[in-house]
């Protein structure tokens, strides 16, 4: 069987450790010490081995995003991705035309439609709107904004094939309570985002349902003493998980480690949230119609508003570790938190016998040597 022999690797449990793995029908079938049938996908010298990385939080990469609509579209970033060391991804939207939504959810249903060797895995989709504050747009563009509406929100998962994992909207926005239960009813992770909340309406919409915020501190009310906003009930609430979007550029550093002192441990997610200008050279891009300017790995609108990243997701967990973060903390916070916040540990997330195959092999400079997904390699450095 194929698998890493005599390794470092990060096995659930255990920790770093010294070990082999094997791997039967697309599955971790074995950890241990005895090597005598396991043929190793690479030389293993000075790398170590981790589960998948898991971002689901991504629009775009590799000049292509989401919104494109089309199966080749979503084919390009899976691949680009796995470059990285992702092995799953949510395909993410972005506020635009109910029509144009739907679009990007067929493309969706066909991409998954087929058995791929090929790339990260499409986990399914996240709906980053168009529920979201007017107030609180970010790079969304207003005039698509629309209330809270589970019909629509129906069409939509009707159309990806039942797989939306996790939509972001705003929950004061009138008609948020009935639509955060039908979505949770309905297998979504309804996150926080966009948003003017308070503190009273966030932690209504936990009892509602909601267990997600959206790119912490980005995009919705701060922090105030005399009203902490969405982002400091972030902070309070245990129940929510945070995303975090860790190129130093969206989050500082002291915000960054203010998420992760505050939170317990498996309520911390690293994030992207790239568009289609990640893998690609500085210059002028495009997000959701808006021309962006991508320079020095900031990704901006023509008024200066962050606009999306390049992030690659390796590269987060080496900022983490380079800013005092413990190096198994900041791969939880791309492997078990986020398999964990879209119920899908159970199969991903963590090396342990019986769960997928998916692998990031990494340098200590966390540089990707390899990546496998269901057993196969889909990157080699």
């Amino acid at each position: 069987m194929k698998g890493f022999k005599n390794c470092k690797a990060y096995i659930e449990g255990e920790g770093i450790v010294t070990t082999c793995i094997g791997v039967e029908n697309g599955k971790i079938a074995y950890i241990g010490n005895d090597d005598t049938n396991i043929e190793s996908y690479a030389d293993m010298d000075g790398k170590i081995v981790l589960p998948g990385f898991i971002d689901e939080h991504i629009h775009g990469a590799a000049g292509c995003d989401a919104m494109d609509g089309t199966a080749e579209a979503l084919k390009q970033i899976a691949e680009a991705i796995a470059s990285e060391g992702t092995t799953g991804f949510l395909a993410t939207t972005m506020t635009q035309s109910v029509e144009n939504i739907e679009r990007a959810m067929f493309a969706v249903k066909e991409y998954r439609s087929v058995s791929r060797e090929t790339g990260a895995e499409l986990l399914g989709v996240h709906l980053e709107g168009p529920f979201i504050s007017p107030d609180y747009i970010g790079a969304q563009p207003l005039e698509y904004v629309i209330k809270p509406d589970s019909d629509i929100f129906d069409r939509f998962n009707e159309a990806c094939g039942g797989c939306v994992k996790l939509i972001t909207m705003a929950p004061e926005e009138s008609g948020a309570e009935e639509f955060i239960k039908h979505a949770v009813k309905n297998g979504a992770v309804v996150s926080i985002g966009h948003s003017g909340a308070g503190y009273e309406t966030v932690c209504k919409a936990a009892e509602w349902g909601a267990s997600n915020i959206t790119h912490t501190f980005n995009a919705q009310k701060g922090v105030h003493h005399r009203e902490i906003g969405v982002a400091g009930s972030a902070l309070l609430l245990d129940s929510y998980n945070c995303e975090i979007i860790c190129d130093t550029i969206h989050v500082s550093v002291p915000a960054i480690k203010l998420v992760i002192k505050n939170k317990p441990h498996d309520k911390v997610t690293l994030i992207t949230d790239a568009m289609r200008a990640k893998h690609m050279p500085d210059g002028v891009s495009e997000l959701g119609g808006q021309t962006v300017y991508v320079k020095n790995g900031e990704a901006r609108l023509a008024n200066g508003a962050l606009a999306g990243s390049v992030l690659k997701m390796n590269v987060a967990i080496k900022n983490l570790v380079n800013n005092g973060v413990s190096f198994t903390d900041a791969v939880d916070f791309a492997t078990i938190n986020p398999a964990k916040n879209l119920k899908i540990f159970d199969k991903k997330g963590s090396i342990k016998i019986g769960k997928d195959a998916d692998f990031a092999v990494v340098d200590d400079e966390m540089n990707v040597a390899l990546t496998v997904r269901g057993g196969n390699v889909i990157y080699r450095g």
